[in-house]
């Protein structure tokens, strides 16, 4: 998967907006004002950071080499996927619908 699908797919969800905060080297993906994806464009291999459920988080790293403690973020929250090829696209895709589900069910509460 690479970036431009990844970015793609981001953008095709309701509500989500683009910003760079934190310098033109990364991406951030927002629902309703709050993150819930960041990826570098110049990392190698390709990653990126997205909110997951506590439980899972810690199953998804168990089960998954190529997941993560969350890079930079609070770990208990955040997952690093590391996009080295040893997971599908469909996979990777449900990953991103689960922060999105979060953050979107989250900040509406709030609104």
């Amino acid at each position: 998967m690479h970036i431009e699908i990844i970015r793609d797919y981001c953008l095709s969800k309701k509500d989500v907006e683009e910003v760079l905060p934190f310098g033109p080297e990364t991406l951030v993906y927002k629902v309703n004002g709050k993150i819930f994806l960041l990826m570098g464009m110049d990392a190698d291999p390709l990653s990126f950071n997205v909110k997951c459920d506590p439980d899972l988080a810690l199953e998804l790293r168990e089960n998954y080499d190529c997941v993560q403690p969350g890079y930079h973020m609070n770990k208990k929250h955040w997952n690093t996927i590391v996009v080295d090829g040893s997971m599908p696209a469909p996979d990777l895709k449900k990953w991103i619908d689960h922060s999105y589900d979060l953050v979107a069910k989250k900040s509406k509460r709030k609104s």
